[in-house]
């Protein structure tokens, strides 16, 4: 899976990315810092099964902190969108194709209000103003894919008794649209799927909105949480959205600590709403790390950061990790303990799972073993998040 990060320049994506990834990228205070796409990849935080096996883990991808299995994820951030991008302003032609491939959007959005809709410093910006800049600019990009076309493709679709939602997704095949999701979006909206061209403009607004919404879900990462207007912009923002998923959040904190926790100064487990001083601060380290348990972590319950990666993969994507593991042994070859969780797609059964570790083990499938019950298992059975199996093969 591939989490986009999406936002009007200078609202600190490339701080979040960097806090979650602890990647090398170029942050500054001026539009279009970022001006190819970064790839890093970033962890979402699974409880261990290590512990009920009375042991330690050794990942081979990832790591583990007091039984916290962090389990890789791909994080792209890419160039900041202004009103007008779905037009190609501003960098819009190369955000939006850079965005194609994303299966979730986290929205960072500064709610200090110290930058305006283009980015540029200013004075009390309202950011509800950005995030119905950032949908509208969505839903015209998904509309102008639609619209291009819609005419010839309607009256085709209709002459020629296609099937509309496999017709659909063969338009938006580029921006990972299924079939299932189209069907589930005309269900929604009771359109007659039929008779596509005695549709108004205004039903294919609507429709391009709601099958955007769908396939590229969003999560808001309202960002410089605790700045002096902070608090009142969150809550401006929640209020004004009730039904989007809008989570505080301080990256630069985030970045602060997991940096201190690389430097040994701090043990600190991302997504936690404390940590504990290893070495030994000076002054100004003290002073800041103060203020961030001050400000964030004793406010918020945490940086927001880790909290929002899980929600995109976990809540909105719905996918659970599982561990491959024998009931009777845990380690691998090299006698590293649990060295691997996957992350597969929610109602996966033990068939699907073997095909994911090897086609072989899918071809050859006999059953599937419970590694904390020692339990067979047979294909269909449906996976659940933290299974711990292990796939017999013929």
């Amino acid at each position: 899976m591939l989490i986009g990060l999406v936002g009007k320049p200078s609202v600190g994506k490339s701080t979040f990315f960097r806090a979650a990834t602890l990647a090398e990228v170029e942050i500054a205070s001026y539009p279009f810092t970022t001006i190819k796409a970064n790839h890093g990849i970033g962890y979402v935080k699974v409880e261990c099964i290590d512990k009920e096996f009375k042991t330690q883990c050794n990942p081979s991808h990832g790591f583990c902190i007091n039984h916290q299995r962090f389990v890789p994820v791909e994080l792209m951030d890419v160039a900041g969108l202004v009103k007008g991008a779905s037009e190609g302003k501003g960098l819009g032609n190369q955000f939006l194709d850079d965005l194609r491939q994303a299966d979730i959007f986290v929205h960072i959005v500064d709610v200090s209000g110290k930058t305006d809709l283009e980015g540029k410093e200013t004075k009390d910006h309202n950011p509800v103003e950005d995030i119905k800049m950032l949908e509208d600019e969505l839903d015209l990009w998904y509309c102008g894919i639609l619209k291009k076309v819609w005419r010839v493709f309607a009256r085709t679709v209709q002459n020629t008794k296609q099937n509309f939602s496999k017709a659909v997704a063969k338009q938006f095949s580029g921006l990972k649209v299924k079939e299932e999701d189209v069907k589930e979006v005309v269900l929604k909206l009771g359109y007659d799927s039929e008779n596509p061209i005695n549709w108004e403009d205004e039903q294919v607004n609507v429709f391009a909105h709601e099958l955007r919404h769908l396939t590229k879900p969003m999560v808001i990462a309202a960002n410089k949480i605790d700045t002096e207007k902070g608090r009142e912009n969150y809550e401006k923002i929640k209020k004004e959205f009730p039904n989007l998923n809008i989570f505080p959040c301080s990256a630069d904190s985030e970045l602060a600590l997991r940096e201190a926790a690389k430097g040994e100064l701090i043990k600190y487990i991302p997504g936690e709403n404390d940590f504990k001083v290893l070495g030994e601060l000076n002054e100004k380290q003290k002073k800041a790390l103060d203020k961030i348990k001050e400000n964030v972590l004793e406010v918020y319950g945490g940086t927001g950061v880790q909290e929002i990666l899980n929600y995109a993969v976990f809540d909105l994507l719905k996918y659970i990790a599982v561990f491959p593991a024998s009931a009777n042994k845990l380690g691998d070859s090299k006698g590293n303990i649990l060295p691997d969780c996957f992350l597969l797609p929610e109602s996966s059964t033990a068939l699907d799972f073997a095909y994911f570790l090897h086609t072989d083990f899918g071809d050859n499938f006999i059953k599937a073993i419970d590694a904390k019950t020692k339990r067979a298992l047979g294909k269909g059975y449906v996976l659940k998040h933290r299974d711990a199996l292990e796939i017999v093969t013929r």
